[in-house]
């Protein structure tokens, strides 16, 4: 009886990146740091420098890969060494972003669920995925098509008829090369991902590279003997795997998250008393995370994207309610404590950490009962902007994939922005200076979310700000409730570029909301 093969895996930083070619199709993993091979990234970028090679890149990304400084996929930011980049988020990546702007690269923006959707066409043998999600958006091509930059002008999504219906197809993707991360690898190649937040799109990369007969690269903390890694450990396959990088500056270049070299709260073996949570602050954020969070029922399944919607997360735990509801994070989180600013993405004391594509799956098919997301822009017919600002570009991440399928939509952000002060306290709000940039606009800058398609399909959507709520309505906004100590006429019309409508049963927002108190947040769950 012939014995297991065993192949070494094992190079250098320096090795790996030779095995990439000019004009390459490169994958990365990933979210902002999570999961993301950056050592690897710095000796491609390393390579470049030193030789003039590779060239040419495409980079196709599920998200971006960065931390706002230079690092994960920014390290790819190099006329010459770049030259089109298809990615689900740019908000971290300033560098690429700058390249875009400049028109130095070609540029595409696709929502991040989708992304690995393509990847998954590509392993099935599929030409790609037809799907709904970015109808009527700027994704649609009779918009936008997701072009980002004016160097960018072929259309890679096309508007499709199929059964008396309108869909978006996405090309699969012909992949080269996978960067991707890994806790330890045996030198077959084999990948334990424990110390990761989740099992996010680490596995989907290697399996759509390998696909398409390219090569994978794992970065890991620690390498085994081959056979010694138990096979209930095992999350990547050595088949999918062709070369394993030992990480030489862990605490730099592998992090847990942008913030986070490691701790193991992140990682779903150990949980916190949620009781030695600090308390939040009263201010803005919480005022809007309060109301938001009167829209939840018992049991609800909701998820919570990035800024003013992850106070949510400590308003229900102040108010000892985590056990009635189920947050999620588009990682792959389900349960638990869902964390904010540079840790965004990763969760203490989850139930479960599912692969990003399987979340988003459950999203667009409608598996959420609430969403809550960001307020950028808003227009008079209801539309939101959340991925373009002028000349600046942010993209849509997740937001596309998870408006698609959530038939309750909640959009949380303040009324203006650019200094706008307030007090809260004593039941009331009072805005001491008032912002310098409406964010109530005629037209928004760009179409992330459509009212006009959101009011056909039948979505409810609220939109919360710390003096006012807002019904999307056939037609655009109805104002149905004020903050206390606001004025409709100074503080709302005034502030806005168009006027709303304004419902004739006008309500004043719960007084407990601007108190330092806890407002008993369940006595509003009772129907």
């Amino acid at each position: 009886m012939k014995g297991r093969m065993i192949v070494n895996k094992v190079l250098s930083a320096a090795q790996a990146a030779n095995m990439i070619k000019d004009g390459d199709w490169v994958s990365t993993s990933g979210f902002q740091l999570a999961a993301y091979p950056e050592e690897l990234a710095q000796a491609v970028e390393k390579r470049f420098l030193d030789e003039g090679h590779p060239q040419n890149l495409t980079l196709f990304s599920c998200t971006q890969g960065g931390n706002w400084a230079g690092l994960g996929n920014d390290h790819f930011a190099h006329e010459g060494l770049l030259a089109q980049v298809i990615c689900g988020h740019y908000g971290s990546i300033p560098k690429i972003s700058q390249l875009a702007i400049d028109n130095k690269i070609e540029c595409y923006n696709l929502p991040q669920g989708t992304i690995a959707a393509m990847m998954r066409a590509t392993i099935t043998g599929m030409p790609g995925e037809l799907t709904k999600v970015g109808l009527n958006t700027y994704i649609d091509p009779r918009l936008e098509g997701g072009r980002f930059n004016r160097c960018t002008t072929k259309d890679i999504v096309e508007v499709e008829h199929f059964r008396g219906d309108e869909w978006l197809f996405y090309p699969a993707p012909k992949l080269d090369i996978g960067l991707i991360r890994g806790t330890i690898a045996d030198t077959n190649g084999n990948l334990c991902l424990k110390d990761e937040i989740c099992p996010l799109d680490i596995a989907l990369v290697a399996r759509a590279v390998r696909a398409c007969g390219g090569k994978v690269i794992a970065q890991v903390k620690y390498v085994v003997e081959a056979g010694t890694l138990p096979a209930a450990q095992v999350d990547v396959p050595g088949i999918f795997v062709d070369a394993v990088v030992v990480c030489q500056n862990p605490e730099e270049n592998h992090k847990q998250t942008a913030a986070t070299y490691y701790d193991e709260t992140l990682t779903g073996r150990l949980s916190v008393p949620v009781a030695s949570m600090e308390r939040t602050p009263l201010n803005m954020k919480k005022v809007m995370a309060r109301r938001a969070a009167m829209e939840l029922k018992a049991n609800s399944v909701i998820n919570l994207g990035i800024g003013t919607p992850e106070m949510i997360s400590p308003v229900v735990a102040e108010e000892g309610l985590l056990d009635k509801v189920t947050m999620t994070t588009e990682n792959g989180g389900v349960g638990g404590i869902p964390l904010g600013g540079k840790d965004f993405g990763a969760a203490r004391n989850m139930q479960a950490a599912v692969p990003t594509l399987d979340q988003f799956d459950f999203y667009t098919g409608g598996g959420l009962d609430v969403a809550f997301l960001g307020l950028a822009e808003a227009d008079k017919e209801g539309n939101i902007n959340v991925s373009k600002f002028g000349d600046g570009l942010t993209g849509c991440g997740g937001f596309i994939n998870i408006i698609t399928g959530t038939k309750k939509i909640i959009y949380m952000g303040t009324f203006t922005a650019g200094g706008l002060k307030c007090k809260v306290g004593n039941g009331k709000l009072e805005i001491i200076q008032e912002g310098k940039v409406k964010k109530f606009r005629q037209r928004v800058g760009q179409v992330s979310f459509s009212g006009k398609y959101a009011t056909h399909t039948g979505q409810d959507v609220l939109y919360i700000t710390e003096r006012a709520v807002f019904k999307l309505i056939e037609g655009g906004l109805e104002l149905i409730e004020l903050a206390p100590g606001v004025d409709l006429q100074k503080d709302i019309l005034d502030q806005m570029e168009f006027k709303p409508a304004v419902s004739p049963n006008l309500k004043t927002m719960e007084a407990c909301i601007f108190n330092e108190a806890n407002m008993v947040l369940e006595n509003f769950w009772a129907d």
